[in-house]
């Protein structure tokens, strides 16, 4: 078993957090007492827009993890792959490319691919949603504050938020002019490098300009060409243009445009069982097609002659306009919104389709004959999504026992997929998708104070959905000609409500407890893949999800006011989750597509914590116990061991032939453990301040996480097992004590603990063939892709403001 399929002791883990943060708070002890009084230091307020209103973070009666600017720059988050570092509800999965990546929340997350199926984690950009989830996969340029909201979020954010959302705020424009530029460079070649521009250019119009741009090759090497892989480049431009012509409007033109190169996802060999031959072709060896590389625990070399991942671009725009009603009006301190927006995503993906450099063509039989051909295996394809949203909302005054906010929602997004695999052999296939999906909406939530410490919440959202689809499937390579040889269309139209119902008691100013009750929808899908024919889409769409949860938590200000603690528990029951499955078609044939499966659970508890333990000493951290579990899933896959004889695999795990599935093997996953949700999670960080004489401060900075092991694939398979580990970064620096400049070194991974962020399992799968030599060796390989961080690097960063 490879290094980072081991399952260490985590025993240790709790001591290393816990003495972290004693040594930290023992060395801000004896300077407590000298720099202020305890009563004199709080912690600083917190402010999201969760509900579509700016709340305290204290009194919102919901679960959210906020990461602060301060937090974020302190832990140089660059991407939404960061995140999950920072808050323990999420989870990131990928796959071979942006477009098939997956935001999970509390072990929730969108299991099969297509344009045709909506992701269950919205993420939202100052009141914009994302059409697509894969164009959250970029670097997170000039962001202010990311609100990590947890459960069905339906009522308020649409119906792609049926696990949660992700709510990010870019920075707000100056008053006075401001130059900010930071740079960013590691020792295993990532460089980064922003500036931002902001002030006002008249007593009425301000404006902010922001680009960063970056780069890293990636921790895989393609010993083909020398190049790295797992890596990203991208360069953003981010604008605000804000016009004040009196104290009641306030117009806000938002542009940007950002341009990304994902080089990923290519998985290394961690173990082959020698002998193999590709496809059994004699001529094409495993020794000579991996030549250099040595599978085994930590191997990062691969040898790919074509490119992996994808570069796409995107543009686009929001517009907001606020306006306060008069004062001395009807409507005095109401705020009536509107916000529209357009945007274009457009990705060009690719992909090795043999994951060698070998002229594998030149012997690969085709219905029994050499092909003729040379070169190898690939695919190229594209993404486009083109969106547009409008949302019209009224907002109550934050004074008076009603509170609420009501609004009117329109959103149209347009998508369109082409794939091609070339150029020979079963692996071809050619075809053009276009999706479309039109929402109205009108949605509301409120708050009525019954007394003055007890408040009921009550929220509606009266969703209509217009969805459909055309595939055309075209005659695939080698054909010279591109004929239409399938053309496929379906539209479909459906109502639907959610809603939240909760009570919140304020026990006294630095005490609140909440219980809520939440639905959540996502739309009908259509399984708008390579596998699509005219025999599945009899089946679709493919019903929406529901989901219903229910949280219940506590908001607490401790230690006079320098600690917040929140606490939730939650139950959430989802329904009609759409997942690859086996079903009937109407000729009677057994066949794997997507499609409703029974039902899945997530529940658990969680805590958030901030901690200012002196004028000092700042510390953060979060907690989550999460058991993300299937609860109807009859008919599901099954992973493969070695058989008795060892001449071939059969059916590992609980797999039995069913007569009910075509005499097929498939297993009942009932209380099968989600992918890529581990039970625990929790991360622990902060600064310490050191003050001089001098014009300038230092400060050391410490961020630990640690997970519990987690299961990559849903088929149980436990060679795809990742085990525990814990992950501790270690910072120091120095800050001129105007802010004019901060440098700051870093060591990531201190420890030098390697990871995996997805592992794989095949036994005899066809490319490595199960008869090489004779006799019979069954071939069996597993594969890894390590994480950005698997080894320990270093890195500096300067911090400069004009």
């Amino acid at each position: 078993m490879s290094k980072h399929n081991q399952h260490p002791a985590s025993l240790a883990v709790r001591p290393l957090a816990a003495s972290v943060a004693l040594a930290l708070a023992s060395l801000s002890h004896g300077a407590m007492a000298q720099d202020s009084k305890p009563e004199d230091i709080k912690i600083e307020q917190v402010v999201v827009t969760a509900n579509k209103r700016a709340q305290n973070l204290q009194d919102v009666p919901a679960a959210i993890t906020v990461l602060s600017d301060a937090t974020l720059q302190r832990n140089n988050v660059r991407d939404i792959n960061d995140l999950p570092n920072l808050s323990p509800a999420l989870t990131v999965t990928y796959s071979t490319q942006p477009g098939n990546f997956s935001i999970n929340m509390r072990g929730i997350g969108t299991y099969s691919l297509g344009i045709g199926v909506e992701s269950d984690v919205a993420v939202v950009i100052d009141d914009i949603p994302f059409a697509m989830q894969a164009n959250a996969f970029k670097d997170l340029a000039d962001v202010f504050r990311v609100e990590v909201l947890k459960g069905p979020q339906s009522t308020l954010l649409g119906k792609s938020s049926i696990a949660g959302a992700v709510n990010i705020t870019t920075k707000p424009i100056d008053n006075e002019w401001k130059e900010k530029v930071t740079t960013y460079m590691s020792s295993d070649g990532e460089w980064r490098a922003m500036g931002s521009l902001s002030g006002a250019l008249s007593d009425t119009l301000r404006m902010r300009v922001a680009v960063n741009k970056s780069s890293f090759g990636g921790v895989v090497k393609n010993l083909y060409n020398g190049d790295r892989l797992n890596g990203s480049r991208s360069t953003n431009f981010v604008g605000k243009l804000e016009w004040r012509p009196d104290d009641q409007w306030n117009i806000t033109f938002s542009p940007r445009a950002s341009e990304s190169t994902v080089n990923c996802c290519v998985q290394p060999f961690s173990s082959m069982t020698p002998g193999g031959r590709y496809q059994n072709v004699a001529q094409l060896p495993a020794s000579t097609l991996l030549a250099g590389i040595n599978p085994g625990p930590g191997n990062v070399s691969v040898r790919n002659d074509y490119g992996a991942g994808g570069k796409a671009r995107d543009k686009g725009a929001g517009l907001k306009v606020n306006y306060a009603f008069d004062e001395n009006g009807p409507l005095s301190g109401y705020n009536l919104s509107a916000i529209s927006s357009w945007s274009n995503y457009r990705m060009n993906d690719y992909q090795d389709g043999d994951a060698t450099d070998s002229d594998i063509l030149a012997y690969l039989p085709v219905s029994g004959a050499v092909t003729g051909l040379h070169g190898g295996l690939y695919q190229y394809g594209l993404f486009d999504v083109t969106a547009r949203t409008f949302e019209l909302r009224l907002t109550s005054p934050d004074k008076g026992p009603l509170k609420y906010v009501a609004g009117l929602w329109y959103g149209d997004n347009k998508l369109a997929r082409e794939l091609t695999r070339a150029p020979v052999s079963t692996y071809v296939t050619d075809y053009a998708a276009t999706a479309y999906n039109t929402s109205y909406a009108a949605f509301g939530q409120a708050s009525y104070d019954l007394t003055p410490t007890t408040s009921v919440i009550a929220g509606l959202r009266l969703n209509k959905e217009d969805t459909g689809y055309t595939f055309t499937r075209y005659t695939p390579p080698p054909a010279t000609s591109r004929t239409v040889t399938e053309y496929l269309k379906g539209d479909d139209s459906n109502n639907d409500k959610t809603g939240r119902l909760g009570l919140e008691h304020r026990f006294n100013q630095n005490a609140m407890g909440y219980a809520t009750y939440s639905t959540g929808h996502k739309g009908v899908a259509y399984d708008l893949t390579s596998s699509f024919t005219g025999a599945i889409a009899k089946s679709q769409p493919v019903p929406g999800e529901s989901a219903h949860s229910i949280e219940a938590g506590l908001k607490l200000g401790l230690l006079n006011g320098r600690m917040t603690l929140d606490l939730a528990a939650f139950r959430t029951n989802f329904t009609g989750f759409q997942q690859s499955a086996g079903f009937y078609d109407s000729d009677g044939v057994f066949r794997t597509t997507l499609h409703s499966i029974g039902g899945l659970r997530t529940s658990g508890f969680e805590a958030d914590m901030g901690w200012r333990v002196d004028s000092r000493l700042q510390l953060n951290g979060a907690f989550a116990y999460t058991r993300a579990i299937v609860t109807d899933f009859e008919n599901g896959p099954c992973y493969s061991v070695l058989n008795a004889a060892g001449t071939g695999t059969t059916p590992g795990g609980n797999c039995a032939v069913s007569a009910k599935y075509n005499n097929t093997s498939v297993a009942n996953l009932k209380g099968a453990t989600l992918p890529n949700a581990p039970k625990f999670k929790f991360n622990l960080g902060g600064q310490y301040d050191i003050p001089t004489d001098n014009s300038y401060n230092g400060f050391i900075t410490g961020a630990y996480r640690f997970q519990s092991r987690t299961q990559f694939n849903l088929n149980q398979d436990p060679m795809t097992i990742q085990g525990a580990y814990g992950i501790f970064n270690l910072g120091l620096g120095i800050k001129e004590k105007k802010d004019k400049y901060k440098f700051t070194f870093l060591i990531n991974n201190l420890f030098d603990k390697s990871y995996a962020t997805g592992l794989a399992n095949n036994w005899a799968n066809g490319t490595w063939s199960s008869k090489a030599p004779n006799p019979v060796v069954v071939v069996n390989t597993t594969q890894w892709t390590p994480a950005r961080d698997y080894q320990r690097y270093f890195a500096v960063r300067a911090d400069f403001t004009f």
